[in-house]
């Protein structure tokens, strides 16, 4: 998707349906009440997004772009690694800790085993395409001899398993609420320990 601003009715629609999916989930809500919700006919909500799933991967893309991929987050050129490692975990942290994170998280969670199609969108939009995007950022930095780091996808796959501890999951299942305070020391942990692995 463009980096260009939405057309307010393109952004309507992603509005409704976010409401739609957080309230009554994945499985019960229909591209037609999605359409009566944003006020829009179905054919101009289809124009826009050809399935549901599609739907929902933008949903969760541009929440990802918004709070966790913006390029400022991936310097071409790095002078402190250590700060530039924690600039994306704690952005990333932080993303994975809003509500609204953590609601389209439970949605999925408790509705991909019947729709399959809502974890792949979830996950291509989501998870893989951080990793992704960090795996290439990865591989700019060894090549330039600032890390040593034979599989970068692997190795972001490291980094961002490690965002996520028991606190993490507590707070997905309600069982706690963020704790936000613990952030930096959470995100300092994971860097110190990738960089153990993989700093020159």
């Amino acid at each position: 998707m463009s980096d260009l601003p939405l057309s307010p009715k393109h952004q309507h629609i992603l509005d409704a349906a976010r409401a739609l999916f957080m309230a009554d989930g994945y499985g019960k809500v229909s591209m037609e009440a999605i359409a009566k919700q944003a006020q829009v006919s179905k054919a101009t909500l289809y124009a826009y997004f050809p399935s549901k799933d599609r739907l929902f991967a933008t949903i969760v893309g541009d929440a990802c772009r918004s709070n966790a991929m913006d390029e400022s987050s991936f310097p071409e050129t790095v002078t402190d690694m250590r700060a530039a490692l924690f600039q994306i975990g704690e952005r990333l942290l932080r993303f994975l800790l809003l509500p609204t994170t953590m609601a389209i998280y439970r949605v999925v969670v408790g509705e991909s085993t019947r729709f399959p199609e809502l974890g792949e969108a979830f996950m291509t939009a989501g998870p893989q395409a951080f990793c992704d995007r960090f795996a290439t950022w990865l591989t700019l930095q060894s090549a330039a001899g600032l890390l040593s780091i034979p599989d970068a996808p692997a190795a972001a796959e490291q980094f961002a398993a490690m965002l996520r501890p028991l606190r993490f999951l507590r707070a997905t299942l309600g069982q706690a609420p963020p704790e936000i305070d613990d952030v930096p020391t959470i995100v300092n942990n994971a860097t110190e320990t990738f960089l153990h692995r993989y700093a020159v």
